[in-house]
């Protein structure tokens, strides 16, 4: 982009909406011999005492999607905060590239920069920075003041930006004669009111009281289902991250440690860092019960023992291991287990009159936590279904055990079962199919069948 202009074309649903690839971030007066210094190998400490630079950022990649929270996090000094502002380039990149809609804004020219920041990004700071003298509404109104927007026009966008957050009828009072909580409302309503389609949030409820600061969140949550915006949050809080949702890259000492959901950071810590920082996260209300099932053929309760058993007989396991048998709608509707299926009182029965009783069911979506007494008078475990009713897989005891302990069970989920016998494979779709990928999971209400 030469010229510096911009060259912007809306992005569909669901499209990626950021791309940030390779960015280095040099503070000092030589970042040329710097930046070749990483590039050779040499560390923050080496870089620094050979050439008195501060490595900020350390070769930093992530996407954002269209709709999405993004929450980078890590500890004081980590590069969060200075990452959030190479986006709109407040702090401008040594090196690496930042395309946002097919826009390379590291290449913007100033005007066309200025003008990108404008209709591109909304940002909420940590402390308001709002105006004392300036009442709710003017404060709100601001972003459009300086578009050159009509007054009358920006009022209205105002005022619905403050409704939207919770404020009607504090529009005429100044920042002085409202809480925290309030201001910060104000604060998240003048990033609203601009229209932009990417937030750009920096510890913005980090300087809230505990209370007011879940109920900030919870308002976030609240608005970005009806509002569906990109956002990059900014957070030193694991259980913020974690209670807003979405993906989580968690940095450190400039350099992304782990990306990924809460859940597979939870179960797969990647380093010592990383453990330590999750170590205090109560995993059960935090793992959904999609996550830890493993995959389980499909036993359709039509289906005799001999059409049945080459579909068990090819996945190792114990002889008490029990298995879900469906309805024609991929339903739970009872269990058998192994060596009831084998036993020769078994043949030419169909699984409906094998079967050894019912079985309990708990949605894909909820979390362990709230399945664990249930899960305790379970001694067959739990068919876990998606919020159509549809078998997901089992959750056992033994694997709610082990994700309680920190550990994925892998061994579980490697044994998914991938196909049928030659002489199965005319009727396999009736009988029993590979597990689909984890559908949109819903939060249907416990239930046996």
């Amino acid at each position: 982009m030469e010229d510096g202009s911009i060259t912007q074309s809306p992005a569909p649903p669901n499209a990626e909406r950021i791309r940030v690839s390779n960015i280095v971030k040099l503070f000092g007066d030589n970042e040329k011999t710097a930046l070749r210094r990483l590039k050779e190998g040499a560390g923050k400490s080496e870089i620094l005492s050979e050439t008195g630079a501060v490595l900020g950022l350390d070769n930093v990649s992530f996407s954002v999607n269209e709709g999405e929270i993004l929450v980078v996090m890590g500890l004081s000094g980590s590069g969060k905060s200075t990452m959030l502002r190479c986006l709109n380039r407040l702090v401008e990149p040594t090196a690496g590239s930042i395309r946002i809609d097919g826009t390379e804004v590291t290449e913007l020219s100033t005007k066309a920069l200025r003008e990108f920041r404008r209709k591109t990004f909304g940002m909420v700071f940590q402390h308001f920075a709002l105006f004392p003298n300036r009442t709710i509404a003017e404060n709100v109104e601001y972003g459009l003041e300086i578009q050159g927007v009509d007054r009358k026009a920006r009022r209205e966008r105002a005022l619905e930006a403050v409704e939207l957050v919770g404020l009607k009828g504090w529009d005429a009072k100044f920042p002085r004669q409202l809480s925290g909580g309030m201001q910060q409302r104000a604060g998240l309503a003048r990033a609203l009111c601009a229209d932009a389609d990417i937030l750009l949030m920096d510890e913005a409820f980090s300087a809230l009281d505990p209370l007011i600061r879940r109920d900030m969140q919870n308002e976030l949550r609240s608005l970005q289902k009806k509002l569906r915006k990109t956002i990059v949050f900014v957070s030193h809080d694991l259980d913020e991250a974690i209670h807003l949702g979405g993906r989580i890259v968690l940095m450190k000492d400039g350099a992304i440690a782990q990306s990924g959901t809460a859940e597979e950071i939870l179960l797969d810590p990647q380093g010592e860092y990383v453990r330590r920082f999750v170590e205090n996260i109560d995993v059960s209300s935090v793992v959904t019960l999609g996550r830890l099932v493993s995959p389980q053929p499909r036993l359709f309760e039509g289906a005799s023992a001999e059409e049945a058993w080459p579909l068990l007989e090819a996945r190792p396991g114990r002889a008490d291991d029990v298995f879900v048998v469906t309805c024609e709608r991929d339903t739970p509707v009872g269990r058998i287990a192994r060596d009831r299926l084998a036993s020769p009182g078994a043949r030419g029965q169909r699984l409906e009159r094998l079967m050894e009783g019912s079985i309990a069911r708990a949605p894909a979506g909820a979390v362990l936590k709230s399945v664990l007494p249930l899960l305790a008078n379970e001694p067959h475990g739990l068919a876990v279904v998606d919020d159509a009713g549809r078998f997901v897989g089992l959750l056992t005891r033994e694997t709610a055990l082990r994700a309680l302990a920190g550990k994925q069970a892998n061994e579980e989920r490697n044994m998914a079962w991938t196909g049928s016998s030659p002489t199965m494979e005319a009727s396999a779709s009736s009988l029993l199919t590979t597990s689909p990928a984890m559908p949109s999971i819903g939060s249907p209400s416990i239930s046996h069948h």
